[in-house]
Protein backbone atom coordinates (compact mmCIF):
# COMPACT_ATOMS: atom_id res chain seq x y z
CA UNK A 1 0.00 0.00 0.00
CA UNK A 2 1.69 3.09 -0.66
CA UNK A 3 2.11 6.55 2.11
CA UNK A 4 -0.64 7.91 0.03
CA UNK A 5 -3.45 5.06 0.20
CA UNK A 6 -2.35 4.41 3.67
CA UNK A 7 -2.95 7.64 5.37
CA UNK A 8 -6.75 7.68 3.11
CA UNK A 9 -7.45 4.48 4.72
CA UNK A 10 -6.59 5.80 8.57
CA UNK A 11 -8.54 9.17 7.60
CA UNK A 12 -11.73 6.79 6.86
CA UNK A 13 -11.32 4.91 9.64
CA UNK A 14 -10.67 8.44 11.73
CA UNK A 15 -13.82 10.00 9.77
CA UNK A 16 -16.12 6.90 11.50
CA UNK A 17 -15.21 7.44 14.58
CA UNK A 18 -15.20 11.48 14.72
CA UNK A 19 -18.73 11.63 13.01
CA UNK A 20 -20.71 10.80 16.43
CA UNK A 21 -18.71 13.47 18.13
CA UNK A 22 -20.90 16.08 19.96
CA UNK A 23 -20.40 19.98 19.84
CA UNK A 24 -18.61 20.06 23.10
CA UNK A 25 -15.96 17.53 22.17
CA UNK A 26 -15.30 19.28 19.19
CA UNK A 27 -15.19 22.15 20.47
CA UNK A 28 -12.35 21.57 22.99
CA UNK A 29 -10.88 20.31 20.29
CA UNK A 30 -10.49 23.46 17.92
CA UNK A 31 -9.62 25.57 21.54
CA UNK A 32 -6.58 23.33 22.22
CA UNK A 33 -5.52 23.43 18.61
CA UNK A 34 -5.52 27.06 18.99
CA UNK A 35 -3.49 26.74 22.34
CA UNK A 36 -1.18 24.39 20.28
CA UNK A 37 -0.40 26.90 17.53
CA UNK A 38 0.26 29.86 19.42
CA UNK A 39 2.54 27.36 22.28
CA UNK A 40 4.67 27.04 19.36
CA UNK A 41 4.59 29.53 17.24
CA UNK A 42 8.30 30.01 17.09
CA UNK A 43 8.91 26.56 15.51
CA UNK A 44 5.71 27.55 12.71
CA UNK A 45 7.60 30.73 11.98
CA UNK A 46 11.38 28.98 11.77
CA UNK A 47 9.57 26.25 9.11
CA UNK A 48 8.00 29.25 7.01
CA UNK A 49 10.88 31.54 7.16
CA UNK A 50 12.76 28.30 5.52
CA UNK A 51 9.89 27.81 2.53
CA UNK A 52 10.04 31.49 2.26
CA UNK A 53 13.60 31.53 1.64
CA UNK A 54 13.61 28.86 -0.85
CA UNK A 55 10.73 30.06 -2.82
CA UNK A 56 12.92 33.94 -2.57
CA UNK A 57 16.27 31.78 -3.83
CA UNK A 58 13.78 29.92 -6.93
CA UNK A 59 12.95 33.70 -8.59
CA UNK A 60 9.03 33.22 -7.14
CA UNK A 61 6.91 36.32 -7.51
CA UNK A 62 6.38 38.73 -4.70
CA UNK A 63 2.67 37.88 -4.77
CA UNK A 64 2.70 34.08 -4.24
CA UNK A 65 5.39 35.29 -1.43
CA UNK A 66 3.16 36.82 0.17
CA UNK A 67 0.51 34.23 0.25
CA UNK A 68 3.59 31.89 1.68
CA UNK A 69 4.66 33.90 4.25
CA UNK A 70 3.46 34.03 7.63
CA UNK A 71 3.70 36.26 10.31
CA UNK A 72 3.33 36.27 14.32
CA UNK A 73 0.74 38.25 13.27
CA UNK A 74 -0.90 35.77 10.83
CA UNK A 75 -0.14 32.66 13.00
CA UNK A 76 -2.20 34.32 15.92
CA UNK A 77 -5.08 34.89 13.45
CA UNK A 78 -4.78 31.44 12.91
CA UNK A 79 -5.56 30.76 16.08
CA UNK A 80 -8.04 33.33 16.61
CA UNK A 81 -9.74 31.44 13.19
CA UNK A 82 -10.09 28.33 15.30
CA UNK A 83 -11.73 29.65 18.12
CA UNK A 84 -14.19 31.51 16.03
CA UNK A 85 -15.06 28.32 14.82
CA UNK A 86 -15.73 27.13 18.22
CA UNK A 87 -18.25 29.21 18.66
CA UNK A 88 -20.16 28.74 15.38
CA UNK A 89 -23.15 26.45 15.28
CA UNK A 90 -22.34 22.82 14.84
CA UNK A 91 -24.03 21.61 11.78
CA UNK A 92 -23.80 17.79 12.43
CA UNK A 93 -27.71 17.44 13.40
CA UNK A 94 -29.40 20.21 12.06
CA UNK A 95 -32.37 19.28 10.77
CA UNK A 96 -32.84 21.08 7.15
CA UNK A 97 -36.68 20.29 6.48
CA UNK A 98 -39.19 17.77 7.95
CA UNK A 99 -42.91 16.59 7.62
CA UNK A 100 -45.56 14.35 8.52
CA UNK A 101 -45.76 12.39 5.66
CA UNK A 102 -49.99 11.44 5.43
CA UNK A 103 -49.11 7.43 6.29
CA UNK A 104 -47.89 8.90 9.65
CA UNK A 105 -44.50 8.32 8.81
CA UNK A 106 -42.14 11.23 10.64
CA UNK A 107 -39.69 12.25 7.77
CA UNK A 108 -36.41 14.60 8.60
CA UNK A 109 -33.63 15.34 6.55
CA UNK A 110 -30.54 15.91 8.63
CA UNK A 111 -26.99 17.71 7.93
CA UNK A 112 -24.39 14.57 8.48
CA UNK A 113 -20.71 14.80 7.84
CA UNK A 114 -18.81 14.29 4.17
CA UNK A 115 -16.22 11.70 5.82
CA UNK A 116 -13.39 12.45 4.61
CA UNK A 117 -12.29 15.69 2.60
CA UNK A 118 -9.26 16.26 0.92
CA UNK A 119 -8.11 19.74 0.25
CA UNK A 120 -5.21 20.21 -2.33
CA UNK A 121 -3.87 24.04 -2.56
CA UNK A 122 -1.77 26.06 -3.26
CA UNK A 123 0.95 28.39 -1.30
CA UNK A 124 -1.46 29.93 1.82
CA UNK A 125 -0.04 27.91 4.83
CA UNK A 126 -2.76 29.33 6.42
CA UNK A 127 -5.43 27.47 4.25
CA UNK A 128 -3.80 24.06 6.70
CA UNK A 129 -5.25 25.57 10.20
CA UNK A 130 -8.38 27.25 8.48
CA UNK A 131 -9.46 23.51 6.56
CA UNK A 132 -8.40 21.20 9.63
CA UNK A 133 -10.44 23.77 11.66
CA UNK A 134 -13.95 23.46 9.43
CA UNK A 135 -13.27 19.68 8.77
CA UNK A 136 -13.30 18.85 12.64
CA UNK A 137 -16.08 20.95 13.42
CA UNK A 138 -18.42 19.51 10.31
CA UNK A 139 -17.16 16.28 11.64
CA UNK A 140 -14.69 15.44 8.94
CA UNK A 141 -11.82 13.89 8.90
CA UNK A 142 -8.73 15.58 6.69
CA UNK A 143 -6.03 15.50 4.08
CA UNK A 144 -4.10 18.49 3.64
CA UNK A 145 -2.17 18.58 0.77
CA UNK A 146 -0.27 21.67 0.26
CA UNK A 147 2.19 23.04 -2.23
CA UNK A 148 6.10 21.70 -2.03
CA UNK A 149 6.76 25.63 -1.73
CA UNK A 150 5.10 25.24 1.91
CA UNK A 151 5.96 21.87 2.50
CA UNK A 152 8.41 22.65 5.63
CA UNK A 153 5.61 25.01 7.28
CA UNK A 154 2.40 22.55 6.67
CA UNK A 155 4.19 19.50 8.18
CA UNK A 156 4.93 21.71 11.37
CA UNK A 157 1.49 22.72 11.24
CA UNK A 158 -0.58 19.51 10.46
CA UNK A 159 1.75 18.40 13.33
CA UNK A 160 0.83 20.79 16.13
CA UNK A 161 -2.98 20.47 14.75
CA UNK A 162 -2.93 16.78 14.83
CA UNK A 163 -1.22 16.31 18.54
CA UNK A 164 -3.12 18.93 20.09
CA UNK A 165 -6.69 17.65 18.58
CA UNK A 166 -5.75 13.90 19.55
CA UNK A 167 -5.01 15.04 23.12
CA UNK A 168 -8.15 16.28 23.49
CA UNK A 169 -9.50 13.66 22.63
CA UNK A 170 -10.44 13.11 19.00
CA UNK A 171 -9.60 9.46 17.43
CA UNK A 172 -6.40 9.70 15.92
CA UNK A 173 -5.88 10.56 12.19
CA UNK A 174 -8.50 13.35 12.18
CA UNK A 175 -6.11 15.95 10.66
CA UNK A 176 -3.13 14.28 8.35
CA UNK A 177 -0.49 15.84 5.65
CA UNK A 178 -0.84 13.85 2.72
CA UNK A 179 3.22 12.70 2.38
CA UNK A 180 4.93 13.80 -1.04
CA UNK A 181 5.98 16.95 -2.39
CA UNK A 182 5.62 15.92 -6.17
CA UNK A 183 2.46 15.42 -7.95
CA UNK A 184 2.15 12.02 -8.27
CA UNK A 185 0.72 11.99 -4.41
CA UNK A 186 -1.83 14.57 -5.32
CA UNK A 187 -2.56 11.73 -8.31
CA UNK A 188 -3.13 9.30 -5.96
CA UNK A 189 -4.93 11.60 -3.77
CA UNK A 190 -7.28 12.47 -6.99
CA UNK A 191 -7.05 8.41 -7.80
CA UNK A 192 -8.49 7.44 -3.96
CA UNK A 193 -12.49 6.95 -4.73
CA UNK A 194 -14.15 5.36 -1.81
CA UNK A 195 -11.71 6.44 0.77
CA UNK A 196 -11.96 9.76 0.14
CA UNK A 197 -15.17 11.42 -0.10
CA UNK A 198 -14.44 14.80 -1.52
CA UNK A 199 -11.58 16.63 -2.67
CA UNK A 200 -11.45 20.42 -3.00
CA UNK A 201 -8.96 22.11 -4.97
CA UNK A 202 -7.73 25.61 -4.25
CA UNK A 203 -5.28 27.35 -5.93
CA UNK A 204 -4.76 29.04 -9.67
CA UNK A 205 -6.50 28.17 -12.72
CA UNK A 206 -4.05 25.28 -13.85
CA UNK A 207 -4.30 23.25 -9.89
CA UNK A 208 -8.19 23.50 -10.24
CA UNK A 209 -8.77 22.92 -14.20
CA UNK A 210 -5.88 19.66 -13.48
CA UNK A 211 -8.09 18.12 -10.39
CA UNK A 212 -11.30 18.85 -11.90
CA UNK A 213 -10.41 17.06 -15.35
CA UNK A 214 -8.36 14.30 -13.70
CA UNK A 215 -10.10 13.15 -10.23
CA UNK A 216 -11.91 10.13 -9.56
CA UNK A 217 -13.16 11.58 -6.71
CA UNK A 218 -16.08 14.14 -6.30
CA UNK A 219 -14.59 17.50 -6.46
CA UNK A 220 -16.14 20.74 -5.05
CA UNK A 221 -14.99 23.45 -7.59
CA UNK A 222 -13.21 26.60 -6.36
CA UNK A 223 -12.68 29.06 -8.74
CA UNK A 224 -9.88 32.24 -9.79
CA UNK A 225 -10.89 35.61 -8.75
CA UNK A 226 -11.18 37.62 -12.18
CA UNK A 227 -13.04 40.23 -9.90
CA UNK A 228 -14.72 43.06 -11.39
CA UNK A 229 -15.60 46.54 -10.25
CA UNK A 230 -18.26 48.53 -12.02
CA UNK A 231 -18.68 52.18 -11.59
CA UNK A 232 -22.07 53.34 -12.84
CA UNK A 233 -23.21 56.75 -14.45
CA UNK A 234 -24.55 57.48 -10.95
CA UNK A 235 -22.26 56.46 -8.41
CA UNK A 236 -21.02 58.83 -5.91
CA UNK A 237 -17.43 59.11 -6.76
CA UNK A 238 -16.19 59.60 -3.19
CA UNK A 239 -17.13 56.32 -2.50
CA UNK A 240 -15.93 54.82 -5.88
CA UNK A 241 -12.81 55.76 -5.20
CA UNK A 242 -12.66 54.18 -1.96
CA UNK A 243 -14.07 51.35 -3.29
CA UNK A 244 -11.53 50.64 -5.56
CA UNK A 245 -8.77 51.58 -4.05
CA UNK A 246 -9.79 48.69 -0.76
CA UNK A 247 -10.58 46.01 -3.90
CA UNK A 248 -7.26 46.40 -5.42
CA UNK A 249 -4.53 47.27 -3.00
CA UNK A 250 -5.35 46.06 0.53
CA UNK A 251 -3.88 42.56 -0.39
CA UNK A 252 -3.74 42.28 -4.37
CA UNK A 253 -2.83 38.54 -3.89
CA UNK A 254 -5.84 37.15 -2.54
CA UNK A 255 -8.79 35.84 -4.96
CA UNK A 256 -11.15 38.81 -3.63
CA UNK A 257 -9.14 41.49 -4.71
CA UNK A 258 -10.38 43.43 -7.98
CA UNK A 259 -8.55 42.74 -11.40
CA UNK A 260 -10.84 44.94 -13.66
CA UNK A 261 -12.42 48.15 -13.38
CA UNK A 262 -15.14 49.47 -15.62
CA UNK A 263 -16.15 52.94 -15.79
CA UNK A 264 -19.45 54.01 -17.64
CA UNK A 265 -18.48 56.69 -19.82
CA UNK A 266 -21.09 59.46 -17.95
CA UNK A 267 -18.37 58.75 -14.87
CA UNK A 268 -15.23 58.47 -16.76
CA UNK A 269 -14.41 62.57 -16.55
CA UNK A 270 -15.76 62.77 -12.72
CA UNK A 271 -14.03 59.30 -11.61
CA UNK A 272 -10.92 58.08 -13.40
CA UNK A 273 -8.40 61.14 -12.76
CA UNK A 274 -8.89 60.91 -8.81
CA UNK A 275 -8.91 56.95 -9.29
CA UNK A 276 -6.15 57.09 -11.26
CA UNK A 277 -4.17 59.21 -8.83
CA UNK A 278 -4.85 56.92 -5.80
CA UNK A 279 -4.30 53.96 -7.77
CA UNK A 280 -0.87 55.05 -9.00
CA UNK A 281 -0.02 56.50 -5.34
CA UNK A 282 -0.10 52.65 -4.12
CA UNK A 283 1.81 51.85 -7.36
CA UNK A 284 -1.07 50.16 -9.22
CA UNK A 285 -0.23 49.43 -13.10
CA UNK A 286 -3.06 50.39 -15.09
CA UNK A 287 -3.60 47.91 -18.09
CA UNK A 288 -6.28 50.62 -19.96
CA UNK A 289 -8.24 50.52 -22.86
CA UNK A 290 -8.17 53.58 -25.33
CA UNK A 291 -10.49 55.67 -23.44
CA UNK A 292 -9.46 54.85 -20.18
CA UNK A 293 -5.61 55.30 -21.30
CA UNK A 294 -6.79 59.14 -21.89
CA UNK A 295 -6.64 59.44 -18.29
CA UNK A 296 -3.49 58.01 -17.73
CA UNK A 297 -0.56 58.56 -19.61
CA UNK A 298 1.23 55.81 -18.45
CA UNK A 299 -0.63 53.22 -18.87
CA UNK A 300 -0.10 49.85 -20.83
CA UNK A 301 -2.23 49.22 -23.48
CA UNK A 302 -5.28 46.87 -22.62
CA UNK A 303 -5.41 43.29 -24.13
CA UNK A 304 -7.50 40.36 -24.50
CA UNK A 305 -5.17 38.54 -21.74
CA UNK A 306 -5.27 41.82 -19.79
CA UNK A 307 -8.81 41.43 -19.48
CA UNK A 308 -9.16 37.92 -18.65
CA UNK A 309 -6.12 37.77 -15.72
CA UNK A 310 -6.01 37.22 -12.23
CA UNK A 311 -2.88 39.46 -12.05
CA UNK A 312 -2.82 38.62 -7.89
CA UNK A 313 -0.26 41.55 -7.98
CA UNK A 314 -0.84 45.50 -8.57
CA UNK A 315 -1.95 45.23 -12.13
CA UNK A 316 -5.36 46.53 -12.81
CA UNK A 317 -7.42 46.16 -16.48
CA UNK A 318 -9.35 49.45 -16.92
CA UNK A 319 -12.12 50.02 -19.80
CA UNK A 320 -14.99 52.75 -20.14
CA UNK A 321 -18.30 51.30 -21.14
CA UNK A 322 -21.32 53.08 -22.62
CA UNK A 323 -23.94 51.23 -20.45
CA UNK A 324 -24.18 49.01 -17.89
CA UNK A 325 -25.73 46.34 -20.60
CA UNK A 326 -22.13 46.83 -22.39
CA UNK A 327 -20.53 45.86 -18.62
CA UNK A 328 -22.46 42.77 -18.05
CA UNK A 329 -21.85 41.73 -20.94
CA UNK A 330 -18.22 42.17 -20.68
CA UNK A 331 -17.95 40.16 -17.07
CA UNK A 332 -19.69 37.26 -18.55
CA UNK A 333 -17.42 37.29 -21.13
CA UNK A 334 -13.78 37.49 -19.48
CA UNK A 335 -15.35 37.25 -15.58
CA UNK A 336 -14.43 33.95 -13.61
CA UNK A 337 -18.03 33.83 -11.78
CA UNK A 338 -16.03 34.54 -8.63
CA UNK A 339 -17.40 38.59 -7.67
CA UNK A 340 -18.71 41.30 -8.91
CA UNK A 341 -19.25 44.88 -7.57
CA UNK A 342 -21.25 47.92 -8.68
CA UNK A 343 -21.36 51.31 -7.37
CA UNK A 344 -24.00 53.19 -8.07
CA UNK A 345 -26.77 55.37 -6.56
CA UNK A 346 -29.42 54.47 -8.81
CA UNK A 347 -31.63 51.51 -7.02
CA UNK A 348 -32.80 50.07 -10.11
CA UNK A 349 -29.59 50.10 -11.85
CA UNK A 350 -28.29 48.27 -9.04
CA UNK A 351 -31.10 45.61 -9.05
CA UNK A 352 -30.58 45.39 -13.04
CA UNK A 353 -27.03 44.58 -12.45
CA UNK A 354 -27.22 41.76 -10.05
CA UNK A 355 -30.08 40.47 -12.06
CA UNK A 356 -28.05 40.25 -15.19
CA UNK A 357 -24.70 38.77 -13.60
CA UNK A 358 -24.27 34.77 -12.96
CA UNK A 359 -21.05 35.25 -10.27
CA UNK A 360 -21.25 33.74 -6.82
CA UNK A 361 -21.20 37.17 -4.92
CA UNK A 362 -22.47 40.01 -6.45
CA UNK A 363 -21.53 43.26 -4.04
CA UNK A 364 -23.51 47.21 -4.44
CA UNK A 365 -21.67 49.72 -3.05
CA UNK A 366 -19.56 47.32 -1.16
CA UNK A 367 -15.75 46.39 -1.91
CA UNK A 368 -15.61 42.66 -3.97
CA UNK A 369 -12.71 42.09 -0.95
CA UNK A 370 -15.99 41.61 1.69
CA UNK A 371 -16.19 37.77 -0.88
CA UNK A 372 -14.40 36.05 2.38
CA UNK A 373 -16.06 33.31 4.94
CA UNK A 374 -15.45 35.53 7.86
CA UNK A 375 -16.33 38.48 6.38
CA UNK A 376 -20.01 36.64 5.87
CA UNK A 377 -20.20 35.65 9.30
CA UNK A 378 -19.17 32.17 8.49
CA UNK A 379 -16.04 31.72 10.24
CA UNK A 380 -12.85 30.40 8.35
CA UNK A 381 -13.67 29.08 4.73
CA UNK A 382 -12.57 26.09 3.06
CA UNK A 383 -12.77 28.06 -0.26
CA UNK A 384 -14.89 30.21 -2.46
CA UNK A 385 -17.10 27.78 -4.34
CA UNK A 386 -17.99 28.76 -8.36
CA UNK A 387 -19.68 26.05 -9.36
CA UNK A 388 -23.22 25.70 -9.25
CA UNK A 389 -24.47 22.08 -6.93
CA UNK A 390 -24.56 22.27 -2.75
CA UNK A 391 -22.03 24.80 -2.07
CA UNK A 392 -21.26 28.33 -3.75
CA UNK A 393 -19.75 31.52 -2.59
CA UNK A 394 -17.99 31.34 0.77
CA UNK A 395 -17.69 27.75 2.10
CA UNK A 396 -18.12 27.82 5.52
CA UNK A 397 -19.41 24.66 8.10
CA UNK A 398 -22.48 23.72 6.05
CA UNK A 399 -20.95 23.17 2.71
CA UNK A 400 -19.00 20.51 4.51
CA UNK A 401 -21.37 18.45 5.06
CA UNK A 402 -24.26 16.29 3.44
CA UNK A 403 -27.41 14.87 4.40
CA UNK A 404 -29.56 12.06 5.40
CA UNK A 405 -33.10 10.82 5.61
CA UNK A 406 -34.39 9.54 8.66
CA UNK A 407 -37.59 8.39 8.89
CA UNK A 408 -39.49 7.08 11.81
CA UNK A 409 -42.74 5.15 11.57
CA UNK A 410 -44.49 2.72 14.11
CA UNK A 411 -44.88 -0.54 12.34
CA UNK A 412 -45.40 0.59 8.98
CA UNK A 413 -44.97 -1.29 5.66
CA UNK A 414 -45.70 -0.09 2.00
CA UNK A 415 -47.43 -3.39 1.34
Amino acid sequence: MSEVRAVAVRAKAAAAALAPLNRKAKDAALLAMADGLLARSADVLAANAEDVQAGRAAGTSEALLDRLALTPARVEAMAEGLRHVATLPDPVGEVVRGSSLPNGLELRQVRVPLGVVGIIYEARPNVTADAAGLCVKSGNAVLLRGSASAYRSNRVLVEVLAQAATAAGLPADTIQLVPGTDRSSVKELMQARGLVDVLIPRGGAGLIEAVVAESQVPVIETGVGNCTVYVDAFADVDKAVAIIVDAKTTRPSVCNAAETLLVHADAAEAFLPRAVAALRDRGVTLHADARAAAYDPEAVPATEQDWAAEYLSLDLAVGVVDSLEDAVAHIRRWGSGHTEAIVTRDVDEARRFVRSLDSAAVMVNASTRFTDGSEFGFGAEIGISTQKLHARGPMGLPELTSTTYVVTGDGHVRG
